[in-house]
């Protein structure tokens, strides 16, 4: 048997990025959680996924939007990031976002933005496996800093050289 906070402890030790995937409810408002459990898939077709944990109060409405945008946050977006890993409705309150032509809410000051439409979902243990077929593919106008989460710690990368 696995001991769940070891578990948790080396899975902490990889570092990795941090994304925020939004979608809109039912009443047009946004509604997103933060997901360090993201990966491109395929390229042909462009298919990314991220799994977001079933007791999420976001992942029944994620999976019945059928789509969604998911944000690779910059290192500024801290606030974004701690937001949507709350819970409840008001989560994103002081968020800034726009519609975007396909109908997704963006966050402003991303590294990059990919816009998908639901391709299958898995089964992964208490999360989902979701799968998403790119839409469009956004790149801010000048470079962002990603953020990067260690050991449960969100910052910007190093500069690298």
């Amino acid at each position: 048997m696995i001991e769940p906070s070891i578990y948790k402890e080396v899975m902490a030790s990889f570092p990795s990025g941090v994304t925020v995937v939004t979608t809109l409810d039912e009443d047009g408002g946004i509604v997103g959680i933060t997901a360090s459990a993201f990966s491109a898939l395929s390229i042909h077709p462009a298919l990314v996924l991220f799994c977001p944990n079933y007791e999420s109060d976001t992942y029944p409405i994620l999976k019945a939007s059928k789509r969604f945008a998911i944000h690779l946050l910059g290192a500024e977006q801290q606030a974004e990031a701690y937001a949507f890993a709350s819970k409840g409705k008001e989560k994103a309150k002081d968020i800034q976002w726009h519609l975007s032509e396909l109908g997704n809410p963006l966050l402003a000051k991303a590294t990059a933005i990919i816009e998908c439409e639901l391709w299958r979902e898995y089964e992964g243990g208490d999360h989902a496996i979701i799968v998403g077929e790119v839409k469009n593919l956004i790149l801010p106008e000048e470079a962002v800093s990603p953020m990067l989460y260690f050991r449960g710690k969100l910052g910007a990368i190093p500069a690298l050289s």
